[in-house]
């Protein structure tokens, strides 16, 4: 498409003031509902204060015995492949399992019962063995607890003795779960053009899915994180199946009659129950080795995607990430294999079981020339996420549920370095970290929130377990390790946590042991570690520092939206800030109280300002006096390149928000945006889209509406510009930041109506029909421009 000529002088003088109503009259309408929402009788305000309710009762299994290692066997009655063929029959599909357990424990404090949890499961023919004398002991009732927590209580005639060795045979059966949880099944279908009579095979799997409570589904066990114990497992599963777990198949598996097999598992490291894992599926479901690899790393996939190389990206990938964790880490990876393998169906994306990771198709797989350049970035985020649990989870696991963050929170955190190190042409860590910073953000700000560590009484019951995997966990678990370690500085942080990797291997933590092993690194009479993280971990929300750059004053209180509630929160704050005389030099401090502080060196000169926390490296938000903001926009708009890229990004996410919690004037929000009509780089235009997706849902039916469509356009149009080559060309930039912003620009440019968008729209849509004359598909009578628009707007891949 040629290239659209320029304006006029007088069409261009007459935009600007369109432009300018534009904002007059959002302003206006913000102004009005200001007005109207002060006029309300509010509810009295609540008041956070450090206090904290009783605890829910006690679910945890008593400590006086504990399990060393399992014996497993189990048998799914599942059919991996059912042919429909005409005049046939087709047996029916079966969704049972049958197994059986033996469970060596030892005994830490007398007692006549044994506590373990079952769930959902027939348990029969209880058995109970004295292993240090070879003695049966009588077993005189087995009772399954019929409330949440799932005990499956054990009476023996006698005691079990301190110090003594015993095990527990149980054989059990359950049902197959058609609901993505425990033992599963998926299925995929398959047509063999070959047969004789072309046929159609309903292809099904069995795989598992433990985290965090659902091993006790599968067999009766001790289903705690920290009752960590070896597993010996044993599958039993029809003869054209392959079956894979934690570790490599062991020589004593064998064929047991015409219709079945028995595949048997080297004995696997000590490990909690929920990263037990075990996969059956046809046969033709094959791998590929990941190229110069010191660990067998085998990458499983459906044959299909096998044979047109979709899973060669993943694989050679994972080798790289493995090898920067073990060198980055100072800790060989324990396991001598590492199977990978996509399913079709699996939630959440990717399960990091010890040597037999799990993965949802779409995030292992990658096909060139139909996958986006950017579905690659999934595929590497998740797989260093996974892999980074091989580590922090599977070797060094938290205690309780309630500090599931020290997993989470490090997978998270540790993916930014991989995925930079693994693809360093993405560019892409910054925009990884202001994902999760917003993430956070945005749910830390709420009452709902919960600290990053919760006292374990109050995490009990399995939902309240599922209940802290979210982006508290993920997201600020991720962003409060960053903050600390650009504070202590990151060579003092990584040496810690290699010694914390090296000395709590194999063993359960809490936060305090992480802390501890850091400390060792940092001289404590500078820096006291447990006090810093402290506020950090074990109360909800985050601060706003508010900077005062006239008097030099400086203070914080808890950011929250409901701006009525009354907060006694407060936090160790280290952040640090620059002036536009000295960037790029800048000077760090921390706030350690909530009261007012004088600062000289935070009071500006004239027409200097003053930016605080400089990268997004503190968990906070910042706020400052209306003639401070006013200089730095008015920076933003002559030089933005003087304001790290992050700080760019948020300060415009800061002022909306700070305005959506009534700390600052709506029309600041608003005009944060206007150095974007020159702005190129993506995470200022995502932090801008994302916030003013507020603005169209509220004036989507109002007079303000048009004008807010014509100020997006004036703002896109030299962006939409900046790509209007590649786009017309159907070509996308190398760099993945630029590929972000190209479909940024897109989206707004044809969401506020700006012709050449449209344009090309509506030639390459008609390309397209064109080519698929197949597509039963008919535009809307009315006119095409709209109908751009209207699809525009309302379409779920469109933010604002």
């Amino acid at each position: 498409m040629p290239k659209k000529s320029g304006v006029s002088k007088g069409f261009a003088v007459a935009f600007v003031v369109l432009t300018v109503c534009a904002i007059a009259g959002m302003i206006s309408m913000m102004v009005v509902y200001e007005i109207q929402t002060n006029g309300l009788n509010m509810t009295a305000p609540p008041i956070i204060t450090t206090s904290t309710p009783p605890p829910p009762p006690v679910m945890r299994l008593p400590r006086s015995l504990i399990p060393e290692s399992y014996d497993i066997i189990l048998q799914p009655h599942l059919y991996t492949s059912i042919k429909e063929e005409v005049n046939v029959t087709t047996p029916n599909q079966t969704l049972t399992f049958t197994g059986n357990s033996t469970v060596h424990f030892q005994c830490h404090q007398d007692t006549m019962y044994i506590f373990l949890h079952s769930l959902g499961l027939n348990v029969f023919a209880p058995r109970v063995i004295d292993k240090d004398t070879g003695n049966p002991i009588t077993v005189r009732s087995v009772k399954h607890h019929k409330d949440v927590s799932h005990f499956l209580e054990i009476n023996v005639d006698g005691r079990f003795k301190t110090g003594g060795n015993y095990s527990l045979f149980l054989a059990f059966e359950g049902e197959i779960s058609e609901y993505l949880q425990a033992l599963y099944v998926s299925k995929y279908t398959e047509t063999n053009k070959e047969a004789v009579n072309e046929t159609i095979e309903e292809r099904f799997l069995a795989a598992t899915n433990l985290e965090p409570t659902s091993a006790r589904r599968l067999f009766p066990c001790f289903d705690e994180p920290d009752m960590k114990a070896a597993f010996r497992l044993k599958v039993i599963h029809r003869r054209e199946t392959t079956a894979l777990s934690n570790t490599r198949p062991s020589p004593d598996s064998y064929v047991l009659d015409e219709d079945w097999k028995l595949t048997s598992f080297y004995e696997t490291p000590k490990m909690s129950t929920y990263l037990f894992a075990f996969t059956i599926s046809q046969d033709d479901f094959t791998y590929i080795d990941s190229p110069a690899s010191q660990v067998n790393i085998r990458t499983y996939a459906r044959p299909e995607a096998m044979e047109a190389g979709h899973v060669e990206y993943a694989a050679k990938i994972t080798a790289k990430i493995l090898e920067f964790y073990e060198g980055h880490f100072g800790l060989k990876y324990e396991m001598k294999d590492l199977d990978q393998i996509a399913l079709p169906d699996l939630e959440p994306l990717a399960m990091e079981n010890w040597g037999l990771i799990t993965y949802q198709e779409g995030a292992l797989l990658y096909e060139e020339g139909v996958s986006s350049w950017l579905h690659k970035e999934l595929i590497t985020s998740v797989i260093a996420h996974e892999l980074a649990h091989q580590w922090f989870g599977n070797q060094v696991t938290m205690k309780w549920w309630n500090e599931i963050w020290l997993n989470e929170g490090f997978a998270t955190y540790m993916s930014y370095l991989a995925v930079d190190h693994a693809e360093p042409s993405f560019q892409i860590k910054e925009k990884l970290i202001m994902d999760d910073l917003h993430t956070a953000f945005e749910e830390d700000a709420l009452l709902t929130s919960h600290p990053l560590s919760t006292p374990s009484d109050y995490v009990q019951t399995p939902g309240e377990i599922l209940g802290m995997f979210d982006a508290i966990s993920y997201s600020k678990g991720a962003m409060v390790l960053r903050m600390l370690a650009n504070h202590v500085g990151e060579d003092s942080f990584d040496n810690g946590i290699r010694e914390y990797l090296r000395v709590y291997q194999g063993r359960n933590v809490e936060q305090g042991d992480l802390w501890e092993l850091i400390q060792n690194e940092v001289d404590q009479k500078k820096f006291n570690i447990p006090s810093f993280m402290k506020s950090w971990t074990t109360q909800i929300g985050y601060p706003v520092i508010t900077i005062n750059t006239t008097s030099g004053e400086i203070y914080q209180k808890h950011f929250l939206y409901n701006s009525s509630v009354v907060s006694s929160l407060w936090w160790e704050i280290p952040f640090k800030y620059t002036t536009n005389i000295t960037l790029p030099k800048s000077i760090e401090l921390v706030i350690d109280g909530p009261e007012v502080k004088p600062m000289d060196e935070l009071i500006s000169k004239k027409g200097e300002w003053i930016l605080a926390n400089i990268n997004c490296t503190a968990y906070c938000r910042v706020n400052y006096n209306p003639e401070n903001w006013q200089r730095l926009l008015s920076q933003l708009e002559t030089n933005p390149d003087r304001i790290p890229v992050m700080n760019r990004a948020q300060l415009i996410d800061d002022a909306f928000n700070l305005a959506r919690a009534k700390l600052v004037n709506v029309t600041l929000a608003l005009n944060s945006t206007r150095f974007l009509r020159k702005e190129k780089a993506f995470l200022p235009w995502e932090s801008a889209v994302r916030n003013l997706g507020y603005f169209v849902l509220m004036f989507d039916r109002s007079e303000v509406y048009g004008p807010m469509q014509l100020y997006l356009r004036h703002q896109v149009e030299e962006l939409y510009n900046f790509f209007k080559n590649h786009t017309d060309n159907s070509t996308v930039p190398e760099n993945h930041s630029l590929q972000h912003n190209q479909i940024t620009a897109i989206e707004v440019a044809c969401f506020s109506g700006l012709l050449d968008c449209i344009e090309m729209a509506t030639a390459m849509f008609a390309d397209w029909m064109n080519t698929n004359p197949t597509n039963n598909f008919a535009l809307p009578s009315t006119d095409l421009a709209k109908w751009n628009l209207t699809t525009c707007r309302h379409s779920q891949s469109i933010d604002i």
